[in-house]
């Protein structure tokens, strides 16, 4: 189990880019749908958590995955795994970048990464609004945050609380 841990979390490593939000569809099927460690529900909370918590989300998800599925030693495989390969690429790459920044063909192959990931991050946040806006209220707050935050430009982290603290209020 720690060795498929470390194994599955290392795929999601190596064939993520764009940062944490870029990694949450990966995430989500190799640990909901292809190996069905943890519920769709349960990986929601696990991004909140995530988020909440400091620290990249990849990192963190990977240890609280590894933990419920195999605890200490779990989350420890499963972190590595996420880790490992990510550090060596950008080792690699950033030592490449640094030397060939300015040919145009580098210039041109993260000129058309950059389109899919926009696609990932949309994907991601699509993949829970099934499990997210089970209702009205739901859909009123996600509407009002996503008002606050993208139009008048207001602090995501005052968002967040302001809507904790409602959720509290609402469903306490």
């Amino acid at each position: 189990m720690l060795l498929r841990l470390f194994l599955t979390f290392a795929k999601i490593g190596a064939f993520s880019f764009g940062g944490g939000y870029a990694m949450i569809p990966l995430i989500s099927h190799e640990v909901v749908t292809a190996n069905g460690w943890i519920t769709m529900d349960e990986f929601i909370d696990v991004v909140a958590l995530s988020q909440a918590t400091p620290g990249p989300i990849a990192i963190n998800s990977a240890t609280y995955i590894g933990y419920k599925v195999a605890g200490f030693w779990g989350s420890l495989a499963a972190t590595a795994g996420v880790v490992t390969p990510s550090f060596a690429i950008m080792l690699i790459l950033g030592f490449l970048f640094y030397k060939y920044r300015d040919v145009a063909f580098v210039k041109d192959i993260f000129r058309g990464i950059r389109p899919v990931v926009v696609v990932l991050i949309v994907s991601a946040a699509l993949s829970v609004v099934p499990s997210t806006l089970t209702g009205v209220i739901p859909g009123i707050v996600a509407a009002v945050s996503a008002a606050l935050i993208l139009g008048f430009k207001k602090d995501p982290v005052l968002v967040l609380l302001a809507a904790g603290a409602l959720g509290l209020i609402l469903y306490l």
